[in-house]
């Protein structure tokens, strides 16, 4: 059967919203599937298009493994729900959401979460290191927001947009970790590259306990390195443009109920 006729889109919802919707919700699956998200601590918004203060976020008490197209919450970024629903957004979600949402006009999709080994190099004085290829795309290019206690100060939004600035990734110390992306698919991917880079970067510091000295590539290799990543130089891509289909695959036959 097709999937699109399985799961049809309601009435209700424009093409283009309901394409967001969905493409959200596979975010939120895949975050859980991968053992990325918090219970029903964490969040990714996404931008609705068309729209310059309106975003689509997780009700608040679901886990992410349950979210679905049509559970996910529309508010704007002054905190007004915009549709009837029996779901509340999680107070830090809108705080930090919003303020990145108002900020940056590139930020259509704003994922953060707590996941370990990002959150284990946020305590780390320079965060994330060059010691693979992975962690090159975010050479120079990750922000640090210091820990001010749970986001639910309305005070913290302007020293959060400060510190993540123009870069793609930010680690919030001792707390987590905020990727933005132009789709929910960039936004994951750089969760994933970021995640995968920060547990390499573990296991090599714990191997330096029997002795074994870290090797850094030269600054001007690294710096190289992440703006072939960023320019898409060759056949490299935006995060996501390639990966995405696949992993939306892989959720198509193994539980595609995130569509419902």
């Amino acid at each position: 059967m097709d999937i699109d006729a399985q799961y049809p889109k309601p009435l209700l919802y424009s093409d283009a919203e309901w394409r967001a919707r969905v493409s959200l919700a596979a975010a939120y699956r895949l975050v859980a599937k991968l053992g990325l998200d918090d219970l029903i601590y964490n969040h990714i918004s996404l931008r609705i298009p068309g729209t310059e203060d309106q975003f689509l976020i997780n009700p608040y008490g679901l886990f992410f493994s349950e979210i679905t197209a049509s559970s996910l919450v529309k508010i704007d970024t002054r905190g007004n729900t915009l549709e009837d629903t029996p779901h509340t957004v999680n107070v830090a979600a809108f705080v930090i959401h919003a303020a990145v949402h108002t900020a940056r006009p590139d930020a259509h999709c704003v994922l953060h979460t707590h996941s370990d080994a990002s959150t284990a190099v946020s305590g780390q004085p320079e965060g994330l290191l060059p010691l693979s290829q992975f962690a090159m795309r975010f050479y120079n290019r990750q922000s640090f927001h210091e820990y001010e206690g749970v986001a639910i100060d309305l005070a913290e939004q302007e020293r959060l947009v400060a510190h993540l600035g123009s870069n793609p990734v930010m680690l919030m110390r001792n707390h987590g970790i905020l990727t933005v992306g132009h789709t929910p698919g960039e936004a994951f991917m750089l969760l994933y590259y970021f995640e995968r880079a920060a547990r390499i970067q573990l296991s090599m510091q714990a191997a330096t306990a029997s002795g074994v000295p870290l090797v850094f590539p030269h600054p001007d290799v690294s710096e190289k390195a992440a703006r072939q990543f960023w320019t898409m130089k060759g056949d490299i891509l935006r995060p996501g443009e390639r990966e995405w289909p696949g992993f939306l695959r892989e959720l198509d036959r193994h539980d595609p109920s995130y569509r419902s």
